[in-house]
């Protein structure tokens, strides 16, 4: 078995804790990561790592082997990224998901014009308004808005958002305009209902801390593009992203309400999962779509 995925097996079971959450790092089963360990801890002569059904702790000879073993994975790496830097070889196939809308308007766009710089490549989108597991679903990055992001995962901002409540002229002009948060249970508020979108309610900022106030309303769905519409449409305050209705905003077509309670952020962000080298595919895609998000004027336009 090679040494140096044995010497892997065991600072991922070390840093992630287990045998099954490394596993997916690894791209291998739980199984295999044991045996790999296994087979190391034979090839030395000492044991490395007590196991138990709940936890794994390192052994005496086990911690002191474990720094040896990063420094030997950080130089590996150090040498491979000066290579790869040096390249800038972008080939193979990126798999990326996107929510739905945002990846229709502001992603899949782009990725023409990145592949005709970088010929060598194909690019597969999947977009879908649910949070899919990166690691477990094959994906190389995703694109996240707002939200906890895993500590296992790095996110790069791509473009400040901000996620606010609005409505048309004429709804307000006929329901009211609510001052505070309580307010909202006395008007029709048009919610995503889509599993793990806003079933908790919306969330704003209150005293320094973050609350959800419950969105009720005459009409919800799954999907973000058709609940834009139904709020264009003035039947309804929606909680959207700042990208979406800027130039509604700026043409007077939708006003926000509740600035006061709104989160201070709810970023843009390419998310991947931790590892010691990321692929010039995927680390010059993000930088490309940073770029495009940069040019003046580009959410007002879009």
């Amino acid at each position: 078995m090679d040494k140096l995925k044995q010497i892997e097996a065991f600072v991922a079971a070390v840093e992630y804790g287990s045998f099954s959450a490394a596993a997916p790092a690894l791209n291998v089963t739980p199984v295999m990561v044991g045996r790999r360990i296994e087979a190391l801890e034979k090839r030395l002569g000492v044991r490395l790592l007590h196991r138990s059904t709940r936890r794994l702790a390192l052994t005496e000879e086990g911690s002191g082997y474990l720094e040896h073993c990063r420094k030997l994975l950080k130089d590996l790496d150090l040498a491979e990224s000066t290579l790869a830097e040096g390249r800038n070889v972008v080939s193979g196939h990126l798999i990326i998901s996107a929510p739905a809308a945002f990846g229709r308007k502001h992603v899949a766009p782009h990725a023409p014009a990145f592949i005709a710089r970088h010929g060598g490549l194909k690019i597969s989108f999947n977009l879908t308004d649910r949070v899919v597991d990166l690691v477990q679903d094959g994906y190389d990055m995703g694109i996240r808005i707002g939200g906890h992001i895993d500590p296992n995962f790095v996110a790069i901002k791509l473009a400040v958002n901000q996620r606010v409540v609005c409505g048309t002229p004429a709804y307000f002009e006929r329901c009211g305009v609510p001052l505070t948060l309580d307010d909202l249970a006395r008007h029709n508020c048009l919610a995503f209902n889509l599993q793990g979108g806003q079933q908790r309610g919306w969330y704003f900022r209150q005293d320094g801390k973050t609350v959800a106030v419950r969105a009720n309303g005459n009409l919800d769905c799954n999907d973000g593009e058709l609940l834009h519409r139904w709020m264009g449409e003035g039947l309804g305050l929606g909680w959207r992203s700042a990208w979406e209705i800027q130039a509604q905003l700026d043409s007077g077509q939708l006003r926000t309400v509740l600035d006061a309670y709104a989160l201070p952020d709810y970023d843009i962000m390419a998310v991947y999962p931790q590892q010691r080298y990321v692929p010039a595919k995927i680390r010059l895609f993000v930088q490309h779509l940073k770029d495009m998000y940069r040019q003046p004027g580009y959410w007002t336009r879009a």
